[in-house]
């Protein structure tokens, strides 16, 4: 089963490229800012995903379908929240998301927590120190 106990956090925030989590079961989490942004998991931005028929852990939908430009998210302050949660504000001035480490590993991107999802697999509570750089 996938843990949500940490080893290690890393915030490139000085390269812009992401966030990686190593966890305590071995497998190693990376997400792009953008996706971290897109799924933020505060009630303003779950109530817009919500009413542009987004899923839970996903980007609104646009209001409008022209594509308009906006600066590449990534993050100005990050913040260890107790030892369960990171929080972030962003360069858009959005600061109310708490990512726990439980929302983190259920939205990984990469292919086999996707597929532990699909298959309706379970987490296991927990959580540890993590290292911010």
């Amino acid at each position: 089963m996938p843990s949500t106990e940490t080893k290690a956090v890393r915030v490139n925030k000085s390269t812009g490229t992401g966030m990686e989590i190593d966890w305590a079961d071995g497998h190693q989490s990376v997400y792009t800012f953008q996706r971290l942004r897109d799924a933020c998991p505060c009630a303003m931005c779950d109530d817009e995903r919500e009413k542009s028929g987004a899923q839970f852990g996903e980007a609104p939908k646009p209001k409008s379908a022209l594509p308009m430009y906006r600066d590449p998210a990534r993050p100005t302050e990050v913040t260890p929240v107790g030892k369960y949660a990171i929080s972030f504000v962003w360069n858009d001035g959005h600061r109310t998301g708490i990512y726990s480490w439980e929302f983190l590993r259920i939205i990984c991107p990469c292919e086999e927590c996707k597929a532990i999802r699909a298959a309706g697999g379970k987490l296991v509570p927990g959580g540890s120190g993590a290292i911010y750089g």
